[in-house]
């Protein structure tokens, strides 16, 4: 399933819950409070490999993988709406009896998240935000708009993989830091034309108007927000992201004006591969507040941030 050369990247167990069909891979590690953390497109759990890693000898760290990503199955006539992928979350988190967590959402896994989230909202404690949106608004960018034409977007994304190679170069602000392994981890479930259909799905269900399936549910998440105003939120963002650019972070600081704000100057997209060594301690540092316990004495206090990359919004 894992390459050997890539298991050194992502030595994970695999754990799978049959959705009535399809069955949906799950990383679940280490044991503690929970914290759950939700993927976008065109990656899958492979995106929080080292927050995995970091964090699970405190805290039990459960990332999916959504329908037609990762390593889960990739059915061809299936209804990848986000209204399903809301409903798969709650299928598996039920499952794992998970009643109380901290949600961690990037990109597609936002809507999930939230829309997940209010169903219903006391087993989210809170909330670490990275790139990604909850609400209506926005422009897409031309280089995401020209993906969903008809015949266009199927052979660039199906046929060509250009979607997901793309990003290994646009969602990226320092493309040095990236090796070739991690690359290919990156494209790893994305091999075929059969198994790139959830990448292409996932772009056309882009909420841009009411003719769009998931911009009633869009509508329905966006109206629930106000109801975790008050929980914590930690928000993370690479400040050089072309899609989720920081009329989103406004729009995010608006919404939750006491969030503990962190803008990456030098960080895209993927701005856990950007600017993990400045993310990491402020997960844990969050993540320890939040949920109180026992910890290793080799627990460390966050690092301080370098002023010269990053730019500290708010702290609370």
């Amino acid at each position: 399933m894992i390459p050997p050369d890539l298991r050194p990247l992502y030595p994970f167990g695999h754990h799978f819950l049959e959705l009535g069909g399809p069955r949906m891979h799950y990383v679940d590690e280490g044991r503690g409070p929970v914290v759950v953390f939700l993927h976008g497109n065109p990656t899958w759990s492979f995106f929080y490999r080292r927050l995995i890693l970091d964090l699970r000898d405190e805290f039990r760290v459960i990332v999916p993988d959504h329908i037609g990503c990762g390593l889960s199955d990739k059915p061809q006539d299936y209804p990848y709406t986000l209204r399903t992928h809301i409903g798969n979350l709650e299928r598996l988190l039920d499952h794992l009896e998970v009643n109380d967590a901290v949600l961690g959402v990037h990109d597609w896994g936002g809507p999930i998240g939230f829309g997940w989230a209010a169903r219903p909202p006391s087993r989210v404690r809170g909330f670490v935000v990275f790139n990604t949106a909850a609400f209506l608004g926005g422009s897409l960018p031309w280089r995401i708009r020209i993906c969903r034409w008809p015949l266009f977007g199927e052979m660039a994304v199906r046929g060509l993989n250009g979607f997901a190679r793309a990003a290994l170069y646009m969602a990226f602000a320092r493309p040095e830091r990236i090796t070739e392994e991690v690359r290919r981890g990156f494209l790893l479930p994305y091999d075929s034309y059969l198994n790139r259909v959830a990448i292409l799905r996932f772009v056309r269900d882009i909420p841009l108007h009411h003719g769009v399936e998931s911009h009633r549910e869009m509508t329905q998440i966006e109206s629930m927000l106000p109801q975790f105003a008050s929980r914590p939120m930690l928000i993370l963002w690479g400040a050089k992201d072309f899609c989720f650019n920081d009329l989103f972070l406004k729009e995010w600081i608006t919404r939750f004006p006491k969030a503990d704000v962190h803008r990456f100057e030098d960080a895209g997209h993927y701005v856990l591969e950007d600017a993990y060594e400045r993310v990491l301690p402020l997960v844990q540092a969050f993540l320890r507040r939040r949920c109180p316990g026992p910890r290793p004495s080799s627990s460390t206090l966050p690092a301080e941030t370098d002023a010269d990359a990053s730019v500290t919004l708010r702290r609370r």
